[in-house]
């Protein structure tokens, strides 16, 4: 079962518009499947070459290749697409060389290591490249390959097992296609980060995490339950960060002094993969009514981080709080303004849901009251 990507768009608009390619994402998300599919469906299969960095002969191929060996290498290709560039030594010169001595070649380049390759090729590819983040399966690209009412049907499997399109496409296996991918990729690339120093640290900071998803974290509580320090922790959460694991909301700050200014919550890109980490493959009618709204939460936070970073990725996304405790739980700020969202798993708890004291503070936002009722419109194009 093949589902669309939203890459595609990407790849259609960009592709020999004189720049290279860069596509990032966490491994297993289909980076590689959805690139081939669209040179295969394009009738480009003949006109590519194609390397791999995890392969020593292509890491050598390639390493600081000069644009002469370049020419060589691809002869009449007209496309080139490096997968896991990010482990080809001095890839940002070599991509650079594609760029300036070879005009008339498509590179593409994709890694699972944000940082790792955005690092080797920010300087040599500035102004040189186009850049696309690839997740986890979003509820459009689900939806496009049923309808959203199908997908809808099945929102409580993408809260406990999430949308990597391995768990996807093999229902009934779901678990053990998870385990795979915790054990043999997400942890492969956290580990391989210089920063990491205590690799158990990370077991006991992504436990602490899974439990406070939708909840504000303060870095000095958990460095005290995980037994370190703060600056290391901040240090640990940002390289989840890079490995797609996790993503970070700050706080929003204009009007009021008693806007919290500096806190943060933390979330999960996906829920199979929070799930995993903490063992816990209860249904939801099994779990108490804080942790499902939590996870809820989590799934449309996460959910409007896909869909902004595919289509609007100038907006910012925050949450609101005050030193009272009132609250909302996603806030997106674009040129034109605010919109507020509050999300809430039972729809009657939505008609007291909007803080009085944000609508007076900020009277211009559109706001807008999300449950597993009304949701999709926000995550379809």
């Amino acid at each position: 079962m093949f589902i669309k990507r939203e890459i595609d768009e990407f790849l259609s608009k960009r592709m020999f518009s004189g720049k290279v390619l860069v596509v990032y994402g966490p491994r297993q998300a289909g980076k590689t499947t959805s690139i081939e599919h669209y040179i295969s469906e394009n009738g480009l299969s003949s006109e590519t070459l194609i390397f791999n960095g995890d392969e020593t002969v292509d890491r050598d191929l390639l390493a600081d290749a000069s644009a002469e060996k370049l020419k060589l290498l691809i002869g009449k290709k007209k496309v080139v697409f490096i997968d896991e560039a990010q482990k080809i030594p001095e890839i940002g010169i070599v991509l650079k060389r594609f760029y300036d001595k070879i005009k008339d070649v498509q590179v593409i380049a994709s890694g699972s290591s944000s940082d790792e390759l955005a690092q080797k090729t920010e300087e040599p590819l500035t102004g040189r490249k186009f850049e696309c983040v690839l997740l986890p399966l979003s509820f459009s690209e689900l939806a496009g390959a049923s309808s959203p009412i199908d997908e809808m049907r099945l929102l409580e499997r993408r809260l406990m097992f999430g949308s990597y399109p391995d768990v996807v496409t093999h229902a009934g296996d779901e678990v053990s296609r998870i385990r795979e991918i915790g054990k043999g990729y997400l942890y492969k690339d956290i580990l391989k980060y210089e920063e990491i120093k205590r690799p158990e640290l990370i077991d006991k900071l992504l436990r602490a995490l899974a439990f406070q998803i939708g909840q504000e974290v303060s870095f000095s509580e958990l460095a005290q339950v995980v037994g370190s320090d703060p600056k290391t922790v901040s240090k640990y959460i940002d390289v989840l960060e890079k490995a797609f694991i996790v993503f970070k909301l700050g706080s929003y700050s204009r009007n009021l002094r008693n806007e919290l200014k500096k806190s943060r919550k933390v979330y999960f890109y996906d829920l199979g993969i929070r799930n995993y980490i903490l063992g816990d493959w209860r249904a939801l009618n099994l779990r108490g009514s804080d942790e499902v709204g939590h996870i809820w939460e989590n799934y449309f936070i996460s959910e409007r981080r896909k869909y902004i970073m595919a289509y609007t990725p100038e907006t910012r996304m925050f949450f609101w709080r005050t030193q009272q405790r009132q609250e909302v739980d996603l806030i997106e700020e674009t040129a034109s303004g605010l919109s507020a969202y509050e999300v809430k798993w039972n729809p009657a708890k939505l008609n007291k849901a909007m803080s009085k004291t944000f609508l007076s503070a900020y009277p211009q936002a559109e706001c807008h009251g999300v449950s597993p009722q009304n949701y999709i419109s926000y995550f379809l194009k």
